[in-house]
């Protein structure tokens, strides 16, 4: 009878050990002897500053490191007062040993609050501190932050939070994972039992270096005509430069012709075109070239051979010269680093008496004004007169043009 007595005192008291278990749950879940998950938890790496030595991820790199995480309340009411943020190489702590290895090389000693931001800030207090055991590897690392308010904020409800550290340095290990363990507190001081826990993780990066070169360039061409591609001019748009003149040469109207040449370089002085060549001839009858010094104006029913590299409107009243837009008023839209421009006396256009035209084999007609500068069309308008006895003939001349930049 003692025996069976027995037996049934032992069911009855696991049934209240049983009892008791679910009475302590029910009674320490939702207290404060539990920390609470923070959610919502991230953490950005950013770039320390506009130097492209100093990526977000970049091993042994001094950044920023933007944490946005959101703290519950436990009850009713929950006090926060300072938030720890500790940096591991684990999530969890470590068995066997201390709770938290430092990631080799990094530091927190130069951290700073650079963004306070969310459902309470305030934190005006920063301190840092180090892992201090003999089993860690990188014992004596400075890897916690601690950020306080002056005093405990009290909050209701789910609450998020934004705050930027900055003057991290990163692992130096590449290709790293490590996490920092969030923990807040009512006290101000990072002490005590935490209200919420909860961890990030992060990883460094080899940088991809990409590397590429800038030749020094040069782009010019010649032709009767240049085209534009996607705003830019193209030089393999250019027509052939075997150009005629408008009518035949006549002792009452001015002949015109015209050709295009594009210009572009990266010199740090820019480019400058000139020309060079005879003046039209046939046989032994030649066209005289205008060289009068600051160029001259068409003057129908004498000899005159010139040119100018600027848009002519109507260089003679009774002929209007069919000139396209030159330099002046082509450059291309949707870009602006333009220098070139006609040089003096051959950027002398307009209409009537306005227009000067000149000609002088080894003349500089156009430059970039000492800089380097995007492509743009020039064009070059040539005119001729000449008196009524003018021997009959073919005349032709082969003009050059040179572009030299001086890198």
């Amino acid at each position: 009878m003692k025996i069976r007595s027995l037996s049934v005192k032992i069911f009855s008291g696991a049934g209240a050990v049983m009892l008791v278990l679910g009475l302590v749950a029910q009674v320490f879940l939702p207290g404060r002897a539990f920390a609470q998950q923070i959610t919502s938890r991230s953490l950005t790496l950013e770039d320390g500053t506009s130097a492209l030595t100093d990526g977000g991820s970049m091993p042994g790199a001094t950044v920023k490191h933007l944490f946005n995480f959101t703290v519950d309340y436990n009850d009713t009411t929950e006090n926060i007062g300072s938030i720890t943020f500790q940096y591991c190489t684990t999530g969890e702590p470590v068995t066997g040993g201390i709770g938290c290895y430092a990631p080799a090389g990094l530091s927190v000693a130069g951290a700073t609050l650079t963004q306070d931001s969310g459902g309470i800030t305030g934190f005006t207090s920063l301190t840092t501190s180090a892992n201090e055991d003999a089993s860690d590897p990188n014992s004596g690392e400075i890897n916690t932050v601690t950020i306080a308010t002056a005093s405990a904020v009290q909050i209701t409800t789910s609450t998020v939070l934004t705050k930027e550290l900055s003057g991290i340095v990163n692992p130096t290990t590449a290709n790293q994972t490590f996490y920092v363990r969030i923990s807040a507190y009512s006290t101000t001081n990072g002490t005590g039992t935490p209200t919420d826990t909860g961890t990030v993780a992060a990883s460094t990066a080899n940088p991809i270096q990409l590397t590429g070169t800038m030749p020094e360039s040069l782009l010019f061409c010649t032709g009767q005509s240049i085209s534009e591609t996607n705003n830019v001019p193209d030089c393999s748009t250019a027509t052939a430069g075997n150009i005629s003149f408008n009518q035949l040469f006549s002792p009452t109207t001015t002949s015109w012709a015209t050709s295009q040449m594009a210009a572009s370089t990266n010199a740090g002085a820019g480019y400058a075109i000139t020309v060079s060549g005879p003046t039209l001839t046939s046989g032994a009858n030649t066209v005289t070239a205008i060289s009068v010094t600051g160029g001259d104006f068409s003057k129908p029913g004498t000899s005159q051979f010139g040119m100018n590299v600027v848009q002519d409107t109507d260089a003679n009243a009774a002929t209007p010269a069919p000139v396209p837009a030159s330099a002046n008023v082509t450059t291309p839209t949707g870009n602006s680093y333009y220098n070139g421009e006609a040089v003096a006396p051959y950027n002398t256009g307009g209409s009537g008496t306005t227009a000067k035209y000149e000609y002088k084999s080894g003349d500089t007609v156009a430059d970039s004004t000492g800089a380097a500068s995007d492509p743009q069309v020039f064009t070059s308008t040539y005119l001729v007169n000449v008196p009524g006895h003018q021997p009959a003939g073919s005349y032709t001349t082969t003009l050059t043009y040179i572009c030299t930049a001086t890198f």
